[in-house]
């Protein structure tokens, strides 16, 4: 059967169907401009990212020490559970309702855990991009709170240059999704402004997404 087909085959093609007028879908990229008053000045992002520079700086200097304690070596969660890890019951729930055990001490199962620096070393890139994926996902259809900040925070600062392809998707879909909650703030929360303008900040500004970058005020 093989030796009986052509060696080349040419398509029959309709030439008046290409002098049709076609759709074509065109996808924006970049991020949503920054409502009057919002864009952050040039100068404060260019200390956002000194200062994250010198973060990433200390975690590789001290990586190499939590790697080696057996705190949390054990830790493998599902998508679920990352998500009630980082976030906490009260997010991941979203309900507000205190327990009356409130004033024992902080409950880290409702509140969720911080990213300190004894979890977030012990991560490798997989883990690293798998979790940063989770919360992107998450913050997709929620909105924005500090322990999801905190989290975003510490995963870019984890993130390895070159970035992977996966991880370059993330952090561009991230940075688009803080502009679109940023221009939707109408109660100008200015610490919540200040979050989502620091994560696109380090987006487009440390790890060169530079289309993506706010044009200073």
């Amino acid at each position: 059967e093989a030796a009986r087909c052509p060696d080349v085959v040419v398509a029959q093609i309709d030439p008046k169907k290409l002098r049709k007028k076609q759709t074509v879908n065109i996808s924006i990229s970049g991020c949503q401009p920054a409502p009057e008053g919002y864009s952050p000045t040039l100068k404060w992002q260019q200390q956002q990212v000194a200062h994250f520079s010198a973060v990433r700086q200390s975690l590789n200097k001290r990586r190499n020490h939590w790697r080696s304690q057996l705190f949390f070596q054990s830790l493998n969660l599902d998508e679920e559970g990352w998500k009630k890890f980082c976030l906490g019951e009260r997010v991941y729930s979203e309900t507000d309702a205190l327990s009356d055990n409130e004033n024992l001490g902080i409950d880290y199962i409702k509140v969720g855990f911080p990213p300190l620096l004894s979890i977030v070393s012990r991560m490798n890139q997989a883990t690293v991009t798998s979790v940063l994926e989770y919360l992107v996902s998450w913050f997709g259809e929620k909105k924005f709170t500090p322990e999801l900040g905190r989290w975003l925070y510490a995963l870019l600062a984890c993130l390895e240059k070159p970035l992977l392809p996966e991880a370059h998707s993330l952090i561009r879909q991230l940075a688009r999704r803080c502009s679109e909650v940023r221009v939707l703030e109408e109660n100008r929360n200015e610490e919540q402004i200040s979050a989502l303008n620091l994560i696109i900040c380090l987006v487009s500004r440390y790890f060169d997404q530079r289309d993506l970058a706010d044009e200073p005020s």
